[in-house]
């Protein structure tokens, strides 16, 4: 099933935009689907830096990069960022088990 969009109307940088441009066209894609590919790679980003920096939880920052805690671990281990599991990561994962059971 395909997750509900929304339009939305932004204002770039003449430099940005050609950036998308030639990123779109180099990708052979529209170029909706460019910025919708960086948007999902800035949200992993975000997600890995602010649990880097320990600003954000295990779960915080998988529900920032829009993945699940296992694919979220993945990626810090692909990114060789440690994961630090804290008790405040337990603690969310028994109160997300518990919603699910």
């Amino acid at each position: 099933m395909a997750k509900a969009q929304k339009t939305v109307s932004i204002r770039l940088e003449a430099d940005d935009y050609q950036f998308l441009s030639s990123l779109a066209e180099a990708e052979k894609e529209d170029l909706s689907t460019a910025v919708r590919d960086l948007i999902g790679r800035g949200r992993v980003f975000l997600g890995l830096e602010r649990y880097r920096l320990g600003t954000a939880s295990l779960s915080k920052a998988a529900e920032l990069a829009g993945v699940s805690v296992s694919e979220m671990m993945d990626l810090l281990a692909a990114h060789g960022i440690p994961a630090d599991l804290r008790i405040e990561d337990y603690r969310e994962s028994l109160l997300a088990l518990r919603e699910i059971w």
